[in-house]
């Protein structure tokens, strides 16, 4: 548990962008057709990157018992999710998912299907994803990281200050508050 700064940016940038590219994916499979799913323009979901690190810290000292990790994993992913989509709607006035249309959702912002998954999930950061990210952000140099790791902030906070003036003006908001994205 003793990491740095350094390490932990790197982690959740690269557990943002791997967020934002299940997430794509598997929404442009259910739209079939492309959908990118992240709130910038950029390809990033900071959510993943801010759930994968919670759950990194939360849950390493049940790490071992993957039950626990699996149970615990749902509780925390599907607070998480909620806590952002009440956020959401007090700054925007809208949350950007829908889960109306699956079976025991609660007011369309969390549902027992996505809490099952954030389970698993939970499962896979600590048998198997957790390792990977660790040997990528360790397999380029520090100095290249850190550049790397600014610039990609920079990106990012700009994309995202400009996307919220954006949403904020209620610009490429559908009719139910999904953000759309307008090029």
């Amino acid at each position: 548990m003793t990491t740095d700064f350094y390490h932990f940016a790197n982690w959740f940038l690269i557990y943002s962008v791997l967020g934002w590219i299940v997430e794509s994916i598997y929404m442009s499979l259910c739209n079939r057709k492309l959908t990118n799913r992240g709130f910038v323009r950029g390809p990033i979901c900071p959510i993943y990157g801010v759930g994968a690190l919670a759950a990194y810290f939360i849950l390493s000292p049940v790490s071992g018992n993957y039950v626990a990790v699996y149970f615990l994993g749902t509780l925390m992913a599907t607070t998480l999710e909620f806590i952002t989509a009440h956020v959401m709607l007090k700054v925007f006035g809208a949350v950007w998912w829908d889960y109306k249309e699956k079976p025991f959702n609660y007011k369309g912002i969390i549902c027992l299907e996505s809490t099952i998954a954030w389970g698993f999930y939970a499962v896979f950061l600590f048998a198997f994803l957790h390792k990977a990210v660790v040997r990528l952000a360790d397999s380029y140099s520090m100095a290249l990281g850190k550049v790397l790791i600014v610039a990609a902030l920079l990106y990012y906070v700009s994309d995202f200050v400009y996307c919220i003036m954006r949403a904020r003006r209620n610009e490429g908001l559908d009719k139910d508050g999904i953000l759309v994205k307008t090029e």
